[in-house]
């Protein structure tokens, strides 16, 4: 800035290398660091014409941190370094200004009390409210020299006592101390949960800025303020921003006077307005960016202190970067990079209407759904009370959003409340309408869900389980539906005590108590209803930078979709085709034949109930064709072990317990229950599923396959191009491939005769097994290998770490915490160890169908397909698509595109040119 000829108080800078090596080394200033110190000081001296420590003339130096990546607020300041009784008579004398020396005095024995010294100052305040009060004043300004005189005193007695010794005169003892103290707030807990949340390393510190002391709270005619050089909320080109008058910078931040808007600075100091107005113009010119500036204004002269990247909400982000491309500041490119996922996120899914969302503070606005309808969030939450968020447990984030609702412990329950079949026996605070009924909210609570509980989660707003990790039933079907999903809650002692939750602080909650679940990159449950805003749809300037991603990318994105309605949310949201479209899924609406075919005690009997089973799934591919108009769908076949279909074996000993006086249901459910033992499985991730299942019972996959391609013929005699995609799931042997591609082509075959036509169609594997990565050459190879793969990470990462998805809450947040592991693996691909496993499948894959005039296309379907980190190792290692929920779409698109700019030499892939 002062390069650039802005009013910038002269200072030095200690580099952030310096923080790091002050934080290894035992906190220890070094000799030379403080020597380079005190020549940096003594040009500083010549500019200001004033010397640190002298009586006479004494210059005074405000410390502040300076990150590379701004973390507004989370690191310390201290003002009016070097004061003391001999410097303060000096000042004094220079500027005839008693009351203003002696005000800043007392301020730096509170902030040196505070932050070098970490003393609770509580009492400093409650003294200086004593005064106040006694004295009938309600502003710090309005204290008298003498009034400033005592309180000094007290001050200064008030810090022996507490910290054991007096207040340090000695000026450079004052500015070393501060140092360290700054260097050291780079690792307080704020910072280090705010670099957590925003991803930020921990190992780049902080710089220490030395600064000469410009004083807003000089006379009249000073002041200090906040500026935005644009609207951080909405991203409108204007100024925004506070200032006070008569006040230091902690005054506006601390709001210990409440801050009056930029716009009046306008008429009470026009001239210092249109400076700011040319200065923030430049300094945006210069960084390409909105920026958010301090300045100080003493006695009529304007000074800026400092700039950064101003923070801002996903909505203003977008606006902000297409005004930047407009005006010629940035490129398209610029514009992709500029925006974040969770800037995306914030923008499509429902959000908590947030005061200050660092301290849990919220807009208390009663009715706040209905007022929206006829008010701006802006005006709503102008006059609106502020209020404290009670934060009652915390899980893993599985479904991102949030939602408030009466918590319900029963799926049944929860389906015959949201359809208004059954009155709710608790006062209902929060409705919503459904088909012309108002229906009550609700929050699903379970210990863990099951295909059982379909129903229920759809009945609900959002989803709380007790157990499971970010890969479990609760958290991949309530994604899928675009439900708000905590998993794993107990690890915050929270835990369900029959019908009632017991919070992490030990309460008590019953059924018809709200909750509000808050889940982005933490997932959080509050106590009572609070605001939440859910926006229509994305808005147009979002819609604009997704095309212009789209034009950029290398890696597509397509969407898990089991249904017409997955699918159609995935294709508003521009997917380019599904890439998991999970058979199982389909049948959560036929649960009693899944039952009934998996009962069957012979081959027969299975038949007769797939043949039932087979209009069903035939309809649903129809309806998946239809929606993608011409787009690949790729459909896996069943792949979960049978047991999860079956009532749990509790349930049925205790129905055939109540049901002993009827013979006939008692033999029924002891039949069952032989079945549901005979199906259990020590392990059943490892046991009877996916191509094992269907080589053992191959009608399944016979019902599933006629399914697939009768309505691919179906869809294509109206008209409509389809490209179907059969994956065979679970394969670790090449020879399981070879045997379940026969079932496939010969069913297709004998389909295709039937009808009298046929289509193309592809057959493909999902790579869940750490053993088919490691032999995908075999996999791929020759005409009968596999057309493509699809990496299954879920199953791969369990498989390959010897981590249970569903049991991983127990020890992962320790693992991430203490840094054993760099993030959760079922959220973030495991690139050092899963990661060798992908990049070697995909070379030893492409190179083998090479060889035989094959292109083998690959891609993801697990979760982590809609992780940014994820999306960018997929790239990088050559994959061609990368599949997520439709919800994730958005945000998929926006990092295939990043992760092209980022790294735009494309990986090999093995071409039929090769």
């Amino acid at each position: 800035m002062t390069k650039l000829g802005l009013p910038v108080p002269p200072g030095f800078t200690i580099v952030t290398k310096t923080c790091i090596e002050f934080l290894k080394s035992g906190e220890k200033l070094t000799d030379e660091l403080i020597e380079e110190m005190k020549v940096a000081l003594n040009k500083v001296e010549k500019k200001a014409g004033k010397v640190f420590g002298d009586p006479e003339h004494p210059l005074l130096v405000s410390v502040r941190s300076g990150a590379k990546i701004s973390m507004p607020g989370m690191m310390d300041t201290v003002l009016n370094v070097g004061l003391n009784p001999k410097t303060m008579e000096g000042l004094i004398k220079i500027t005839n200004h008693e009351r203003f020396v002696k005000d800043s005095y007392r301020r730096l024995i509170t902030m040196f009390a505070d932050v070098v010294c970490g003393l609770d100052i509580s009492k400093f305040e409650n003294k200086l409210e004593e005064v106040k009060t006694a004295n009938k004043l309600s502003f710090d300004y309005e204290l008298t020299p003498e009034l400033l005189d005592g309180l000094i005193v007290d001050f200064l007695l008030i810090f022996k006592e507490l910290y054991g010794s007096p207040f340090p005169e000695d000026p450079m003892t004052q500015l070393l101390m501060t140092i360290k103290a700054v260097f050291k707030s780079w690792n307080n807990k704020r910072a280090i949960a705010y670099r957590k949340f925003e991803g930020i390393p921990d190992d780049i510190g902080t710089a220490v800025n030395v600064q000469t002391m410009v004083f807003g709270n000089y006379d009249e005619n000073s002041g200090t303020g906040v500026l935005f050089t644009r609207n951080p909320a909405t991203g409108e080109k204007a100024l925004y921003g506070e200032y006070l008058m008569q006040a230091q910078g902690e005054d506006v931040v601390a709001g210990i006077r409440t801050p009056v808007s930029i716009s009046e600075l306008k008429k009470q100091l026009p001239k210092i307005y249109s400076s700011l107005e040319k200065f923030a113009l430049t300094l945006e010119k210069h960084y390409k960016d909105m920026q958010d500036i301090e300045f100080t204004i003493e006695s009529g002269k304007l000074y800026i202190l400092q700039t950064r990247a101003g923070k801002r909400t996903g909505t203003a982000s977008a606006k902000i970067a297409l005004d930047l491309l407009s005006e010629g500041l940035i490129s398209k490119e610029e514009v992709i990079m500029r925006v974040t996922p969770r800037d995306l996120e914030s923008s499509m899914f429902p959000s908590i209407v947030w005061a200050n969302e660092k301290s849990h503070d919220y807009f208390n606005i009663e009715d706040f759904e209905t007022k929206l309808h006829k008010h701006s969030i802006d005006e709503l939450t102008k006059e609106a009370k502020i209020s404290h968020a009670e934060i009652i447990g915390e899980g893993l984030p599985a479904g991102p959003g949030a939602a408030a609702g009466h918590i319900i412990f029963d799926s049944d329950l929860a389906e015959q409340l949201a359809k208004g079949q059954k009155e709710p026996n608790f006062d209902v605070k929060l409705w919503k309408t459904v088909d012309g009924k108002k229906v009550p909210k609700l929050i699903l609570i379970k210990k863990e869900t099951s295909p059982e509980d379909f129903h229920g989660m759809v009945a609900s707003e959002g989803i709380l389980t007790m157990t499971g990790g970010l890969t479990s039933h609760a958290a991949l079907v309530g994604r899928q539906i675009g439900k708000r999903v905590i998993v794993g809650a107990s690890n915050s002692k929270m835990d369900l005590l029959g019908h009632n939750l017991r919070t992490s602080d030990g309460r008590i909650l019953s059924e018809g108590d709200v909750v509000t679940l808050e889940v982005f990159d933490h997932a959080r449950v509050y106590l009572g209803s609070l605001p939440i805003y859910t926006p229509n749809e994305l808005p147009e300037t979002f819609l604009t930078i997704l095309d212009y991603c789209d034009e950029i990318a290398q890696i597509k994105v397509r969407t898990n979709a089991d249904k017409r309605l997955d699918a159609e949310t995935a294709m508003k949201f521009k997917a380019v085709g599904i890439g998991l479209a999970r058979t199982e899924h389909q049948f959560f609406d036929a649960l009693d034949l899944v039952q009934e075919m998996i009962l069957a005690d012979t081959k027969s009997e299975r038949i007769e109930t797939l043949n039932k089973m087979l209009s069903l799934q035939q309809k649903d591919f129809e309806d998946l064709f239809e929606v993608l108009n011409g787009k690949p769908a790729t459909i896996r076949l069943l792949d979960p072990p049978l047991h999860e279909f079956l009532p749990k074996e509790l349930e049925i000993r205790q129905r055939a317990w109540l049901e002993m006086l009827n013979p006939r249901q008692t033999e029924e459910n002891l039949r069952i229950l032989r079945k549901v033992i005979y199906y259990q499985e020590a392990n059943p991730m490892l046991g009877l599923r996916g191509c094992r299942l269907s080589l053992l019972f191959p009608e399944i996959t016979e019902m599933q396959v006629r399914a697939v391609i009768q309505a691919a013929l179906a869809v294509h005699d109206r008209g409509i191009v389809v490209h179907p995609e059969i994956m065979i799931p679970l394969v670790g042997f090449k020879e399981e491939f070879t045997k379940s591609r026969e079932i496939v082509d010969r069913i297709a075959k004998l389909v295709f005769e039937e009808k009298g036509k046929q289509i193309t169609y592809h057959v493909g594997t999902m790579i869940e097994i750490p053993r088919a990565a490691l032999t995908a050459d075999e996999i791929a190879a020759g005409e009968l290998g596999a057309d493509f793969f699809s990496f299954g990470t879920n199953d791969l990462h369990q498989m390959t770490l010897g981590f249970s998805r569903d049991d991983v809450g127990k020890f992962l947040p320790y693992y991430v915490d203490e840094h054993i592991i760099p993030s959760d693996p079922f959220q973030t691909i495991d690139v050092d160890g899963v990661g060798k496993l992908m990049d070697t499948c995909v070379q030893l894959g492409r190179k083998s169908a090479s060889e035989s005039e094959k292109y083998l296309k690959v891609g993801i379907c697990g979760e982590q397909g809609g992780d940014p980190h994820s999306i960018e190792f997929c790239y990088k290692i050559g994959l061609d698509y990368v599949s997520c929920s439709p919800f994730r779409v958005p945000i998929a698109r926006l990092a295939a595109a990043q992760a092209t700019l980022k790294f735009p030499k494309p990986a090999k892939k093995y071409l039929k040119s090769n």
